[in-house]
């Protein structure tokens, strides 16, 4: 029927579950929970059902853990029949691992296949949540769906790596400091997602390389003036730049913390605090070094009539995704601005392990 919804439509659903500590089932054989909105009650409520559960975490995690990670880019950790809320979430969580560094000896399952285990991470990574999920193998998943009124999703569509389409909403002149010939775009995908914008300056010229810059959202550099990063500074010099030269896109990808999200992004922040970098903070917390979708910038580029660019950025690889993407880039145009010394160590991390030239 029309009004049922689409598996688009179920993925946006079950994202919004997980957030909100409701299981969601997987169709194949699997009932997940994501580990940060656990609580007792669904804790104790799982074991109920019998079963061996097991907890899946990145072997980004996992090293950190020392758990075997068999299954390549996860580990199947298995669940003490004696775990407590607190126990799972620390596995989870790095936030105590210097306090409490020993939370084993664990057991990794390495029998089985581990599909099921890696849609799980997927779609807590989806639903910006920690990379951990508890799942649990089971029976007839369609008919505990529905007698617990659950989401039921094929795995395959969660670890689909396709873009979800983007559609241009509305488009609005409004005049910004840099230039008075600014206009916004605000484009939403498909799949519920987080909304993107395009900042044009002018009328760029469709038939020539544009000005253009992927500029991933920062909360904190962007809106607050933090000074540890150089995203601020970044944002408001290439914005200046397409001012001065009367014509520009800015593309703001809302893509916070490389991809992670606000909170893990804080996260992150608090593992500096105890002395680890940014990609070590990241990969603690089970994540890659950086989790952001260029396909998304050279996607919106396309809608706008743009097929090549100068780019304004120090990342030699988002010049090789846009080009990996069908957009030509004719320049890279360096954006040295914003080094202090609170983001010193930061800005040397980028360089020394992200390529960045600095």
């Amino acid at each position: 029927m029309g009004l049922s919804p689409d598996i688009t439509e179920r993925l946006a659903r079950a994202r919004a579950d997980l957030r909100m500590g409701v299981p969601v089932v997987l169709q194949g054989g699997a009932l997940i929970l994501a580990v940060e909105t656990l609580n007792a009650a669904r804790l104790a409520d799982l074991r109920a059902l019998g079963g061996d559960p097991v907890l899946a975490v990145t072997s980004w995690r996992a090293e950190t853990l020392k758990a075997r990670a068999y299954d390549g880019d996860i580990a199947r950790i298995v669940l003490p029949g004696d775990a407590t809320l607190s126990w799972v979430q620390s596995i989870a969580d790095p936030a105590d691992d210097l306090r409490v560094p020993m939370k084993g000896p664990l057991r990794s399952a390495r029998d089985g296949s581990a599909h099921l285990h890696r849609a799980a991470i997927a779609l807590c990574k989806a639903a910006r949540l920690l990379p951990a999920a508890l799942v649990l193998p089971m029976d007839n998943v369609k008919t505990f769906a529905t007698t617990h009124n659950l989401t039921l999703i094929p795995a395959d569509a969660v670890v689909d790596t396709a873009l979800s389409p983007l559609h241009p909403i509305i488009s609005a002149r409004v005049p910004l400091t840099v230039s008075e010939a600014g206009r916004l775009h605000i484009f939403r995908p498909d799949d519920g997602a987080e909304e993107h914008y395009a900042v044009e300056i002018g009328q760029p010229d469709r038939s020539r390389p544009v000005l253009s810059r992927l500029h991933s959202a920062c909360f904190t550099g962007d809106l607050l003036g933090s000074l540890k990063c150089d995203c601020g500074p970044q944002l408001h010099a290439a914005l200046a730049q397409m001012g001065a030269e009367g014509a520009g896109v800015l593309l703001y990808l809302n893509q916070e913390g490389r991809g992670i999200g606000l909170a893990n992004k804080m996260r992150a922040y608090s593992l500096q605090d105890q002395g680890f970098d940014t990609v070590e903070a990241n990969h603690r917390l089970g994540f890659e070094d950086d989790e952001r979708d260029f396909r998304i910038g050279a996607d919106i580029l396309k809608r706008m009539g743009f097929s090549s660019v100068r780019l304004l950025t120090n990342n030699p690889r988002k010049v090789t995704r846009m080009e990996h993407c069908g957009i030509t880039v004719t320049e890279r145009v360096p954006l040295k601005v914003g080094e202090n010394r609170h983001n010193a160590h930061y800005l040397a991390t980028k360089a020394t392990k992200s390529g960045h030239l600095l």
